[in-house]
């Protein structure tokens, strides 16, 4: 059985996907991966943030990008945020965006 790539909005779904190109051939040859083996590809390509967050982690030619997803029941992945990263660290209100994502998401698929 294979995993299932959603998307938090359709907002978030441009976002990701109008990522300069080389970020972008990265997010969806890892989705791919991702659909046939599920949601932890492991470091380097992705990254347990806790509480059932995780972060991909794209690099490319134009820098480097993180898209922010957690899992829910019935193999779906949801992408919560995707962001162009300027800095060492996790802006910690990109963090936030997910995480806030992340809580009304699973509280939504508890019903």
């Amino acid at each position: 059985m294979s995993y299932s790539i959603h998307y938090y909005s359709g907002a978030v779904q441009a976002v990701i996907l109008g990522l300069p190109a080389a970020l972008q051939a990265r997010y969806i040859g890892l989705t791919d991966r991702m659909r046939m083996v599920g949601a932890n590809l492991g470091e380097p390509h992705t990254k347990a943030m806790g509480d059932g967050l995780f972060e991909l982690r794209l690099m490319g030619a134009e820098g480097i990008a993180r898209v922010m997803y957690c899992t829910l029941s019935g193999r779906r992945i949801v992408m919560l945020h995707g962001f162009i990263k300027k800095t060492q660290k996790t802006p910690r209100a990109e963090l936030e965006t997910a995480i806030r994502r992340m809580k009304e998401i699973k509280h939504a698929d508890a019903r």
